[in-house]
């Protein structure tokens, strides 16, 4: 049986293939990286037709009903791609480094001509405690507990994402452990601060150790996302995506903490880029699951 590779741009034809109804879609791509050596499986997408979703690799050709001999697979080439983990693993560790360097840097002149030779605050150290915290938090996510459906992505998000964590973090970082930080009014302000962080901290964790529960080593399975015993993962009942719900939560008890601008603003944009994520992974497990409930939302409970 043969198959035709063609442009997913241009509809030309760029090679054929024979392929047998036991190869997996893997298989194709070995087939395919042999005549064009500068691929490899992770940089090469293939579809049915221009609209359709990319074939899985472990998708045999015989259980593609529609395809016959001389059937056409539009290729797109995805360019360089990088592990999933070691992306995640540069953007975490990043912000441990640039968060500190301006925690240490207080009594250097040329970062802070302001500076006074003043100690950190209470507030100062509590907020190196829980920004280093929760990125050695991400970082030992990574390892121990993602399990991820893709292995890699384009290497351009690598500069795209650090260029995001690492900018923040010196921001955030510059202006809390400035000699001229404006502590907040009051100590409950502190305390209700450094509670919702906390609150929001350990229900990421918890709704995190959750999904890698939901989904066996090795396999790229797939279930509805349901509450386990843990409290905090009883917010699978309300929304799709409780792991970015509590992460938010985090960055507003941290920004009501330090009563910084740069804070909030971390927030604000995060929150945002992850109502997009939680909003599309919503909709495909509607479409996915047919019993998906229908009363919960993608991320903030009762709204959205």
């Amino acid at each position: 049986m043969k198959i035709e590779i063609a442009n997913g741009k241009t509809g030309k034809t760029l090679l054929t293939l024979d392929v047998t109804k036991t190869d997996t879609i893997l298989d194709v791509k070995k087939k395919h990286i042999k005549e064009k050596t500068y691929l490899y499986p992770s940089r090469i997408c293939y579809k049915l037709s221009l609209k359709e979703k990319a074939l899985s690799d472990d998708v045999k050709i015989g259980e593609l009903e529609t395809l016959t001999d001389g059937s056409v697979f539009y290729f797109k080439d995805l360019g360089p791609q990088i592990g999933w983990a070691t992306v995640f693993i540069a953007e975490y560790t990043g912000p441990i480094f640039a968060y500190l360097i301006f925690y240490f840097s207080r009594n250097c002149s040329w970062i802070y001509p302001d500076n006074q030779g003043a100690p950190h605050n209470t507030v100062q150290n509590l907020a190196c405690a829980c920004y280093v915290g929760h990125y050695v938090k991400r970082v030992l996510e990574t390892i121990f507990i993602h399990r991820f459906s893709k292995a890699t992505m384009p290497i351009n998000n690598l500069f795209k994402n650090c260029t995001y964590y690492w900018g923040f973090s010196s921001l955030i970082s510059y202006f809390i452990n400035h000699p001229l930080y404006t502590l907040p009014s009051t100590d409950t302000q502190v305390y209700v601060g450094l509670s919702i962080y906390l609150f929001g901290e350990i229900g990421n964790l918890s709704t995190h150790l959750a999904f890698k529960n939901m989904r066996p080593p090795g396999t790229k399975t797939r279930v509805i996302p349901m509450p386990n015993g843990n409290p905090f993962c009883g917010l699978f009942n309300l929304v799709s995506c409780p792991n970015y719900t509590y992460e938010v939560i985090s960055w507003v008890g941290f920004t009501v903490l330090t009563q910084t601008f740069f804070s909030g603003l971390f927030a604000l944009v995060g929150g945002g880029q992850m109502l997009q994520w939680a909003l599309g992974k919503h909709r495909n497990y509607k479409k996915e699951f047919k019993d998906y409930p229908k009363n919960r939302k993608a991320m903030i409970p009762f709204i959205i």
